[in-house]
């Protein structure tokens, strides 16, 4: 038995979910996100909560019964609240700058990326920090992931782009090996 699949989706005042077969489609004030299951669980909306239960008891129709029901859970989090990410540059001469959907990122290479945002999500920049929003969390870790592998952590300085809560393991550099 799964132990995340067992509970309901409760819904907020704000949000209404439609179901059709095993397409799930969420509507609130932050956006609306749609998103097809597989034939291994059924989804059913019982009043203010969404239920969601396996077709079999295989190894396999269980795992995606908790995964179901996560990303059910994250879609429903998503178009009430929202979520943010947050990217971190350092190094001598890293900058970005928003301007309506693109970013355009200076990354220490002889010319500047350009990066156009999908619609749904939405970028600001204080400082040294790029804060990405929007409702799809997937989406929203994918644009994230691009953007910091246009240049990744080096370990020696701790020069490129990271995740805010990334720790970077600092090596030490010729010097470390003389003693």
């Amino acid at each position: 038995m799964s132990r995340v699949g067992k509970s309901p989706v409760a819904l907020p005042d704000k949000v209404e979910a439609k179901v059709s077969g095993t397409k799930v489609s969420v509507k609130g004030p932050k956006g609306q996100i749609e998103k097809t299951f597989g034939a291994g669980v059924t989804i059913a909306l019982e009043g203010k909560n969404l239920v969601v239960k396996p077709n079999s008891e295989e190894r396999k129709t269980r795992a995606l019964w908790g995964t179901a029901r996560a990303i059910i859970k994250n879609m429903v989090k998503g178009v009430s609240d929202g979520f943010i990410r947050e990217l971190e540059f350092n190094g001598v001469g890293y900058k970005a700058v928003v301007a309506g959907n693109i970013v355009t990122l200076n990354l220490g290479y002889s010319h500047p990326i350009n990066f156009t945002l999908p619609a749904g999500v939405t970028a600001k920049v204080n400082k040294n920090v790029i804060e990405l929003h929007g409702c799809d969390r997937e989406l929203l870790g994918f644009v994230a992931s691009k953007i910091r592998s246009f240049r990744e952590p080096e370990p020696y300085k701790g020069k490129g782009v990271k995740y805010m809560e990334e720790t970077i393991i600092r090596k030490a550099g010729k010097t470390g090996a003389k003693k």
